[in-house]
């Protein structure tokens, strides 16, 4: 047989036909005779009582995020393992991973004392080649890609009489996997509506799906795959397994460009639906996850909570029991920052507005009014034309109704602007570009005055910004304004302010009542380099 590594591009080589049990078994009894408990817990089943409010349905979440390797992936390596030979044991086990499989074979090998040889792209974070190394395996770090890793298994595996543990289309590991189906009937008072499971190379969805569809048939099995990784979807909706291009590597754990053999067949038979999610989506499931457990799960661990919202919309379900399987929790610290602002924008919670307003005293008063009592997230401005600036502003809201108000009320207002909440480069890149020097005409316009720079930290709490807006003086023009909520309990801003030179006192009058902690970064080096007037900018050294 034939099918795709796990998380990687290429197909991998047919495998060796070592047979740890009976082939002509079902996979019921497979999964029935699994062993899993030497290694993996029983993952508690967990009400998640706000997504369930949200939803108005009754939402459980299966833990495996809790397993010791923080992912389900260590039960259907440990059950292949298991049942190899003592001959095969004494040789030794080799895969090819990136990720959570590594781990589950790495436990398994300690388990059973038995040699393992993990094959990792020399791009694997350091993190994760530690934390294989530390269970006892060999690490052989080998190309750039997965799918030159993926090779160099299959060759080590050759020359070294090792045995290979395919990550999802063997029977044996999709038993190991069906195991979570078996525990979630045994959990639930009465079967649930439906399950929602994460799909990468398939051998979760075919282990649950085959243990659910054979003792209770009208439980619903919904696969859940990113928009840019819907190698099943395309597959179910051919007739055929479908080869992908390309995949998004977002969710790099079911980054996966054609599912398995096996998997893909029990899929066929037992899958009652797909749905597909974006970034954006599973950004928020992540956040839901949090809010209900404390726990940050991977893209891939909440890739079942966000198709299960998803569903939840498309279909209109109510007062349905709803189990997601959160699958994994090896998260990257690094990526907190991306899940967390992309999230607000994915649930209607936050508006990213350009917004044009004209360049004369009170008009940004005269904006700040209009956004009520709705709290800014991001605020960024640098003065270009004499006649009119451009604002880039993020705006909580309470929904697309919502923002659609909002714009309307702008543009009502004699405000032009333009919604990029859904504007990928935007929202990926230019909320980060905002700004310059100030062009040579706006300096001219305003050369009676200095423009001064300064930092403003304040206590976060709504309305705080609006209120240091509303206290500046209207003769003041700001020409820099940039402030970004981070979530903390300290606001932070920096304003550019042309001040004349006659209003100095009425300035440090300000400065002196405001009650806010400031720092004067007029001189700072960096901003005359990179943000200063066209007529004094300074060259580096």
């Amino acid at each position: 047989m034939s099918g795709a590594c796990h998380t990687g591009s290429m197909a991998c080589e047919p495998m060796s036909d070592t047979k740890s049990q009976d082939s002509s078994l079902p996979m019921l009894l497979r999964i029935l005779r699994a062993r899993v408990y030497d290694v993996a817990i029983e993952s508690p089943l967990d009400p998640a009582p706000n997504l369930s409010r949200r939803l108005n349905n009754t939402v459980l979440l299966k833990r495996e995020d809790l397993q010791p390797v923080f992912s389900f992936k260590l039960r259907g390596a440990y059950n292949k393992m298991a049942g190899l030979s003592s001959t095969e044991l004494e040789r030794g086990v080799i895969a090819a991973s990136a990720g959570n499989h590594a781990q589950g074979v790495a436990l398994g090998a300690q388990k059973l004392g038995c040699r393992a040889v993990i094959v990792m792209p020399v791009t694997t974070p350091e993190m994760k080649v530690r934390a294989v190394a530390a269970r006892g395996a060999e690490v052989v770090l080998h190309g750039d890609t997965y799918d030159a890793a993926c090779s160099e298994a299959w060759r080590l595996s050759a020359e070294r009489g090792l045995t290979f543990i395919h990550p999802f289309d063997d029977p044996d590991v999709i038993a190991g996997q069906g195991t979570i189906a078996l525990e979630i009937l045994r959990q639930c008072s009465e079967p649930p509506d439906a399950i929602y499971v994460a799909v990468g190379g398939g051998g979760l969805i075919a282990g649950i799906a085959a243990y659910v569809k054979a003792l209770w048939p009208q439980v619903e099995v919904i696969g859940v795959e990113p928009v840019d990784a819907d190698a099943m979807t395309r597959s179910l909706a051919l007739g055929e397994r479908v080869k992908l291009d390309q995949v998004g590597l977002f969710a790099d754990g079911v980054a996966v460009r054609e599912v398995g053999e096996q998997t893909f067949e029990l899929a066929r038979r037992h899958v009652d639906a797909m749905v597909t999610v974006d970034t954006d989506a599973i950004c928020a499931a992540i956040k839901d996850v949090f809010e209900d457990t404390r726990s940050i799960l991977e893209p891939a661990g909440a890739l079942a909570v966000a198709g299960m919202k998803a569903d939840v919309a498309r279909r209109g379900l109510q007062g349905r029991t709803l189990v997601a399987v959160a699958c994994g929790a090896n998260m990257n610290f690094d990526r907190l920052r991306f899940v967390a602002e992309r999230t607000e924008i994915s649930e209607d919670r936050e508006a990213m507005l350009a917004v044009e307003i004209p360049e004369r005293a009170g008009s940004l008063r005269q904006f700040c009014t209009l956004l009520g009592n709705r709290s800014l997230t991001e605020f960024s401005y640098r003065l270009a034309d004499p006649s009119r600036a451009h604002i880039f502003v993020g705006v909580q809201t309470s929904g697309s109704r919502d923002e659609q108000d909002l714009i309307h009320d702008l543009q009502a207002a004699g405000f032009p602007c333009l919604d990029l909440s859904n504007d990928e480069l935007s929202k990926l890149h230019l909320r980060h570009m905002v700004g310059g020097r100030m062009p040579a005409a706006a300096t001219e316009a305003c050369s009676h005055t200095r423009e001064l720079l300064y930092r403003f930290e304040f206590p976060e709490r709504p309305g705080a910004l609006m209120r240091f807006l509303t206290s500046l003086h209207p003769n003041w023009n700001i020409s820099i304004f940039h402030y970004r909520n981070h979530g903390a309990d300290v606001g932070r801003i920096v304003v550019g302010v042309q001040v004349p030179p006659e209003e100095m006192d009425d300035w440090r009058n300000f400065l002196d009542g405001l009650g806010y902690r400031f720092v004067d970064e007029t001189e700072n080096p960096a901003y005359r380099l990179f943000l200063g007037e066209v007529a004094g900018a300074v060259g580096v050294g």
